[in-house]
C-alpha cells in the first residue's frame, strides 16, 4: 500500500473548523510532480473503491452518480456530488457536506518543488442525544475503526490512479 500517514488537521484548513467540535480526521500522501485539485477531486471519486460507495448511496439513499458530474465537481462546473454539496472551496481545497449535514469530506493539495502532497480528511458533527447531550452517535462510533481503514485504502486508492494516469508520476 502507498504511504499514508495519519495527520492533525492543518491549521487554517477548511476542515479546521471542525476540529475542535466532534471528530475530525486527516490522512496525507506525497506523490511526485505538480497534482492540481481538480486533478485529485476527479481522480478521487472515481477510483473503484469510491465507485462502490457511490453505487450504495444510489441504492439505498437514491443518490446517483457519474463519472461525468465527478469530472464537473472537480472542473467546479458543479456544487453537488452523489450525497455531498460543497460546503467550501478555495484553489487547493474542497469540503463537501452531505445530505444529513452531519459529515464532512474534505480534499486539499498542497506543493512543494516537485512534489505534491495530498491530503484527506473527514468530521463528524455531533448530534443531540436523547438526553440532549451533544453526541457523535453509537453508530459512527461503532463504525469508526472501519472508517480510519476506509480513510486509508480511499487516499491510497486515488494515489495509485494518478501514478497510472502521469507520465512524469512515479
Amino acid at each position: 500500500m502507498p504511504n499514508i500517514q495519519k495527520y492533525a488537521v492543518p491549521p487554517d484548513s477548511l476542515l479546521e473548523t471542525y476540529s475542535s467540535n466532534g471528530y475530525a480526521d486527516c490522512y496525507r500522501t506525497e506523490i511526485h510532480g505538480h497534482i492540481s485539485l481538480a486533478q485529485f477531486i476527479a481522480v478521487f471519486y472515481t477510483t473503484s473503491l469510491f465507485k462502490l460507495e457511490r453505487f450504495i448511496l444510489t441504492h439505498v439513499a437514491n443518490k446517483p452518480s457519474t463519472d461525468t458530474q465527478a469530472q464537473d465537481l472537480a472542473d467546479d462546473k458543479a456544487n453537488q456530488f452523489a450525497a455531498w454539496t460543497v460546503e467550501k472551496r478555495n484553489d487547493h481545497e474542497i469540503l463537501m457536506c452531505d445530505m444529513l449535514g452531519r459529515t464532512r469530506s474534505w480534499l486539499m493539495v498542497q506543493h512543494a518543488k516537485e512534489h505534491s502532497m495530498l491530503y484527506f480528511g473527514s468530521a463528524v458533527v455531533p448530534g443531540k442525544s436523547k438526553s440532549g447531550k451533544s453526541s457523535l452517535g453509537f453508530i459512527f462510533v461503532a463504525l469508526l475503526g472501519f472508517h480510519k481503514i476506509y480513510s486509508i485504502l480511499l487516499l491510497s486508492s486515488a494515489k495509485r490512479n494518478i501514478h497510472r494516469s502521469l507520465p512524469t508520476a512515479y
